[in-house]
């Protein structure tokens, strides 16, 4: 089996804690979960709500998957984290369905957790396999 590749993206989020962006190997790309943080001003608060923040989120694994020249269209499957399951599963799944073309939605987990970093209200990551 290759070694993995760990790969940082310029234009995401600075990480925040010690990972990379993305792991790969043998084709199958392991993005780190992605907080509703800002690329480029991390001391920006975050959006409010969990549907600002479901975006936020959204648009960081793009930039990611981008940077790694992926798209959405190759995520084979995502898991989620919420905080506040039953207030915001609803919203939230809203938010990342509309994300995604009609039939073509990855394989999914969601979790209700006690707490995320920097006081998110939802964390999400993928895997994503090269054509």
């Amino acid at each position: 089996m290759p070694l993995p590749h760990f790969h940082m993206v310029d234009a995401a989020p600075e990480p925040v804690a010690t990972f990379s962006h993305a792991s790969e190997v043998d084709g199958w790309v392991f993005l780190t979960g992605q907080m509703p943080t800002w690329p480029g001003e991390p001391e920006r608060p975050l959006p409010e709500g969990i549907a600002s923040q479901t975006r936020r989120v959204m648009d960081n694994l793009i930039l990611v998957l981008d940077g790694l020249g992926l798209g959405l269209e190759n995520v084979v499957q995502a898991r989620v984290y919420i905080t506040e399951f039953e207030r915001d599963y609803a919203p939230m799944n809203a938010v990342y369905k509309s994300y995604f073309k009609e039939g073509k939605l990855p394989a999914r987990t969601c979790v209700g957790v006690s707490g995320l970093a920097v006081g998110a209200l939802v964390e999400i990551d993928m895997v994503a396999r090269r054509p």
